[in-house]
């Protein structure tokens, strides 16, 4: 077997424990081995990203024991391009998050960061049904540490607003998947494609039940409208390199969509046959909507930010629901330019919050301001989606593939006014954060409250260049994301040519035999 395909989770999953154990009380060498750890995986990420390339579907059978019996892990297109994304996201955040001082503030920052990377990482791999809920738990735990990082009673409310809503998730990911195998006798993804499919019609009510919650679980995760108000708040009060981490947990829950939707309920499946569709756009123009709003509206750069992710999250559901290979290559396109450029968008943030606190209002000047007003402006045409980055690409690739679609209109108004609401949004926050700031130098203004726990002086990150380095690290990610999107583009139709192919997979996880 190729031991490669496992490393992405063993790796973290050693890696943490032993911080904790040997390195707990030597902060300088946690961050050696933590950085040390996040370049190996993103080494790993790359080697098995050019091994899926090829087109091969990969299995790994833990204890040797065969599908639909043992646990499998299983590499695709798919699951390597999604680890190799999160490999990307994790190094300039574990980069940024020691040179701005905030693995400091609190206990545990890197055992509890490579806890998560461990969640992300089996989510995207395993071939399990069961396996990917215990990824889910994983996730949960390591995020809720990682979210009250730094103390605080708003950011401890906010957390345990967060754990209780997905705690509710995870008890209809379980009845969800009771339901399935009540049905089924099985939880292996690929032998539940097989007996789903031939299950009379007339006894499938119950399996209707059961995707249906599924969908719901995956949409809380992916923080659709109406099961998105737990972001808002969780992603505004965490840390922010933290909620730079979370921008690619949302994505865990499109890709939980793509991959059960293609696999079990695909198209051919007649008890399923239009669900995501019929329910899930609807929900995604509303979301965008939603997150366009709250980006002209909000009063904190936090909270703005955190809109900027229901909105891109809007988006790239809104691709998925079309539910064709073309427009699910645009959503993978669109993935990878939104989490890096919600990510940025967050980093940002820090930076000013350091300086100046994040209320969204005039302030005198603060340090840097030059090269942050940059890097925000940078952020924000990538998230709003002009040209000439990434974004825009990904949005037109969206546009272009709804051509066809039976509410095309729909669709387009709501894209192209969500992202002119957005840029209004952004404008307005930027103008105000960083323009009119050099006038209030002048002309004093009254001083804002911040609603956030900042301190009243804050001081400057420990190690500034570090900080830029590891933020333009992201900004180099979507440069070369627009330089080479031919490339980028080819591999994404290609995997999504696979995704809609399941036979592929069925035979490769199942070995050919029933």
């Amino acid at each position: 077997m190729n031991h490669w395909i496992v490393a992405p989770i063993v790796l973290p999953a050693i890696l943490a424990p032993f911080i904790i154990m040997v390195l707990r009380y030597h902060l300088d060498l946690q961050r050696i081995f933590s950085v040390a750890g996040a370049v190996a995986l993103l080494g790993i990420a790359l080697t098995i990203t050019a091994q899926a390339a090829g087109g091969d579907i990969l299995v790994y059978e833990l204890g040797d024991w065969p599908a639909p019996f043992g646990i499998v892990l299983v590499l695709d297109r798919l699951s390597a391009m999604m680890v190799l994304l999160t490999a990307l996201l994790a190094l300039p955040i574990v980069l940024y998050a020691i040179a701005s001082g905030w693995d400091d503030r609190g206990k545990h920052f890197h055992a509890l960061f490579h806890f998560q990377l461990m969640g992300v990482c089996g989510a995207f791999l395993t071939g399990d049904a069961f396996n990917l809920f215990v990824f889910f738990e994983v996730l949960l735990i390591a995020s809720y540490g990682l979210m009250t990082h730094g103390g605080g009673s708003v950011r401890l409310k906010a957390g345990v607003q967060y754990v209780a809503y997905n705690l509710l998730g995870s008890t209809l990911f379980l009845f969800a998947l009771g339901t399935l195998y009540a049905v089924t006798g099985t939880l292996n993804m690929a032998d539940l494609a097989v007996r789903v499919a031939e299950i009379p019609p007339e006894d499938t009510a119950l399996l209707r039940v059961g995707a249906v919650l599924l969908l719901l679980v995956f949409c809380i995760k992916a923080a659709v409208l109406p099961l998105h108000f737990w972001l808002p708040a969780s992603y505004a009060n965490a840390p922010l390199p933290v909620a730079a981490l979370f921008a690619i947990m949302t994505k865990v829950g499109a890709y939980s969509i793509l991959r059960v939707d293609t696999l079990i309920f695909g198209p051919d499946v007649a008890v399923t046959h239009g669900l995501v569709g019929d329910w899930l756009q609807p929900a995604a123009l509303l979301t965008l909507a939603v997150g366009a709003i709250g980006i002209l509206g909000t009063q904190h750069i936090a909270r703005m930010v955190a809109f900027c992710a229901i909105a891109s999250m809007g988006t790239l559901l809104i691709a998925i629901s079309l539910f064709t290979e073309t427009s699910t290559a645009a959503a993978l396109y669109y993935i990878f330019h939104s989490t890096l450029a919600t990510a940025l968008l967050f980093l940002v943030a820090d930076l000013v919050m350091t300086r100046r606190g994040g209320a969204i209002a005039p302030t005198a000047p603060m340090a840097q301001s030059g090269l942050i007003s940059a890097l925000f402006f940078v952020g924000a045409i990538a998230l709003a989606g002009m040209p000439p980055l990434s974004g825009f690409i990904g949005k037109l690739l969206v546009l272009d593939a709804a051509r066809d679609a039976p509410d095309a209109n729909a669709i387009w108004a709501v894209i192209l006014i969500g992202s002119f609401v957005t840029i209004v949004g952004l404008a307005r926050a930027g103008t105000l954060i960083f323009w009119k700031s050099h006038d209030a130098q002048h002309n004093p203004l009254p001083e804002v409250e911040d609603d956030e726990e900042t301190p009243a002086l804050p001081a400057p990150e420990p190690n500034p260049g570090l900080a830029f380095t590891a933020i333009f690290g992201t900004v180099l990610g979507l440069v070369m994301l627009t330089l080479f999107a031919g490339p980028a583009l080819t591999y994404a139709g290609k995997t999504a040519e696979q995704l809609f192919t399941p036979e592929n997979y069925i035979s490769a996880v199942l070995g050919g035999e029933e």
